[in-house]
């Protein structure tokens, strides 16, 4: 008995911790909160962050102390001749005599110790890198809202697939009964084919909107298993209810909110576009100051005619050497001033960028903040007029079946309130969705 559990128990094991791993049923926050720790976008701006940090040591760390080490071996296979003089060797005058210098084979070892002591564009890296690293988490920041925007919208687009599902669901019983209804009428000779025909092809226009609905749920499931970083066939289940969301969504107060232009993350990111290309210049004018390093080198060097080297008679001859380096730079023909100049146009371009990135983002908060109250209007307006076509379809049937009025009239009236239903639906969405675009706009978070 014992086997078989633990036999069970490595079946199911993979299955629990999947389901612990990714929730099956998300409210629209936890969703959020779900996609901007595993949306893939999401995951990669986190990566760049890493990525930065480490650019940023990979700076710091070409200033610091470098010590390097190398073996050179060199074999002959055939030595270089050279000539003297004869008379070196008690030869004639003007004669010279063949000789070989050096062995056969030798090795040397050495070990450099090299460190910066100034250098004007390794100042400037190290202020570039900072300045990367900020990019890098503004970026998060930009990709997280997006993420957060993009989750409320497919969170939205699937409430509403779901409810439109409902509304023409109960439609389409409530058309078949009526068509039901009038048939039977129409063989008892007390209603014309034509008030059939009617209803017949209501119900089909119905029975087709159906049908392209269920094709488009799955898709906005699929859309917004994508967001949340799940495989896009994988079932989940939404825990907020359209309506009651949509009253959560309506805040008069974000509408009041005054924009902090320095505070949104756009006007952050030109802001960094700025700096960077102030630094570019003044990496170009750090160009023409001099640089100066210091190095210490230490090594040993054996010779022989064979390779005898690991013999523990084999003598090394020791050397160490230390110096610096001076380079001042003096004439370049007008590059490096051709360079700066060329940089200091880039910062000119980034500070008129900057001023029009701050007017168009007075004016993106301008235009979020009146299509949010316009939506809030829309909403509260659909839904009368979702009331009326309501009470006017009722009517109509009324009157249809007492036979007072039309099939057309009937019909007509339908779908104005088949209109509606979808116009009250769409409203809410537009709600949530203007909501959220003003938050983004603004780079303010309500819940």
């Amino acid at each position: 008995m014992t086997n078989k559990f633990h036999i069970l128990l490595l079946i199911l094991f993979p299955f629990i911790m999947f389901s612990q791993e990714a929730p099956t049923a998300f409210s629209l926050q936890e969703a959020i909160d779900f996609a901007l720790e595993n949306n893939r976008q999401s995951i990669n701006a986190e990566r760049d962050i890493e990525a930065a940090e480490a650019q940023k040591w990979e700076t710091t760390a070409t200033g610091l102390p470098q010590l390097n080490a190398g073996v050179d071996y060199q074999n002959f296979l055939k030595q270089q001749v050279q000539v003297i003089p004869a008379e070196f060797f008690g030869g004639n005058p003007g004669e010279f005599a063949e000789v070989i210098f050096g062995t056969k084979q030798n090795i040397n070892a050495t070990a450099t110790l090299t460190q910066k002591i100034f250098d004007g564009s390794y100042i400037v890296g190290l202020q570039s890198a900072k300045v990367f690293l900020e990019i890098s988490k503004n970026a998060k920041t930009k990709t997280d809202l997006e993420v957060r925007k993009a989750v409320i919208n497919a969170y939205g687009n699937v409430l509403v697939a779901d409810e439109s599902i409902v509304i023409l669901d109960r439609n389409l019983e409530v058309l078949q009964q009526n068509l039901n209804e009038t048939i039977k009428i129409f063989e008892n000779g007390l209603a014309e084919e034509e008030s059939v025909e009617q209803l017949q092809i209501t119900l089909a226009g119905i029975e087709s909107n159906l049908n392209n609905m269920t094709r488009l749920k799955t898709m906005a499931y699929q859309m917004l298993n994508m967001t949340l970083g799940l495989d896009i066939n994988r079932p989940i289940r939404l825990t907020d209810d359209l309506q009651e969301l949509t009253e959560q969504y309506i805040s008069i107060g974000l509408l009041q909110t005054e924009a902090d232009i320095e505070n949104t993350i756009d006007y952050q990111i030109a802001e960094n576009d700025k700096t960077s290309k102030e630094l570019m210049l003044k990496l170009e004018k750090s160009k023409s100051l001099p640089t100066l390093d210091a190095f210490i080198n230490g090594g040993y060097s054996a010779f022989r005619d064979d390779f005898s080297f690991t013999q523990k008679n084999q003598e090394w001859y020791g050397s160490s050497l230390f110096g610096v380096s001076l380079n001042i730079p003096i004439f370049s023909s007008g590059m490096r001033s051709a360079s700066s100049q060329r940089a200091r146009i880039n910062v000119e371009k980034a500070e008129t960028d900057l001023l029009e990135t701050e007017q168009n983002i007075e004016l993106e908060i301008s235009n979020a903040k009146s299509e949010y109250q316009f939506a809030i209007e829309e909403y509260d307006n659909k839904k009368r007029n979702l009331r009326l076509a309501e009470r006017i379809e009722a009517k109509n049937q009324t009157k249809f079946f007492e036979g007072i009025s039309s099939s057309f009239d009937l019909r007509q009236a339908q779908t104005q309130l088949y209109t509606a239903q979808q116009d009250f639906l769409q409203s809410m969405v537009d709600v949530i969705k203007a909501k959220a675009e003003l938050e983004t706009a603004l780079n303010v978070i309500t819940n």
